[in-house]
């Protein structure tokens, strides 16, 4: 009976003790911000590189909704695309806009990093980028990170830009190189 009286006590306030810590640690997990991992789609119906796009997000895992809409112009307006950075299709995850073919490593990690920004652009349709692949040509293009009035370079993909061992050799200073 005085095992009792001594060691439970002290077995409730270990267990106590060990729960409130569980529970602690979990809402401190809670309040972590980890990536996003959803997006909603909103493309033309009859757009075939829009739904190649989505495969090559959902393959990177990412869940998806798509939502087809037949008038994207006045969606993008709506939402503040910059006109000169729209492509085919728009995109909502976790607060940021993601326009046209964005790679899903750059989304990725535009969801872990979080900054201020309103989303991301790929500008046009270039060849070789997610939903545009044409055999194994990638034309370069920039990943734009853009904003309530500025804008910068978030990545670079493709194109001879990006394998120093084919950049254009500058010309040297005696002429002897066009």
């Amino acid at each position: 009976m005085t095992f009792y009286r001594r060691f439970l006590p002290l077995l409730a306030a270990l267990i106590g003790g060990g729960l409130l810590s569980a529970c602690g640690q979990a809402e401190l997990a809670a309040d972590s911000k980890s990536p996003e991992t959803h997006m909603t789609v909103y493309k033309s119906p009859t757009c075939g590189c829009c739904q190649k796009w989505v495969e090559h997000i959902r393959s990177n895992g990412i869940t998806v909704t798509v939502v087809d809409e037949p008038q994207m112009n006045p969606l993008k307006g709506s939402l503040g695309i910059p006109s000169d950075l729209r492509s085919c299709h728009t995109a909502k995850m976790g607060g940021y806009l993601i326009e046209g073919h964005v790679p899903a490593a750059d989304i990725l990690r535009l969801s872990r990093e979080q900054p201020a920004v309103q989303g991301l652009a790929v500008a046009g349709m270039p060849t070789g980028s997610p939903g545009m692949e044409i055999g194994d040509r990638v034309d370069a293009y920039t990943v734009v990170a853009f904003g309530e009035g500025h804008r910068y370079d978030f990545a670079h993909h493709g194109g001879d830009r990006m394998n120093p061992a084919t950049f254009a050799t500058p010309p040297d200073r005696t002429g002897d190189n066009p």
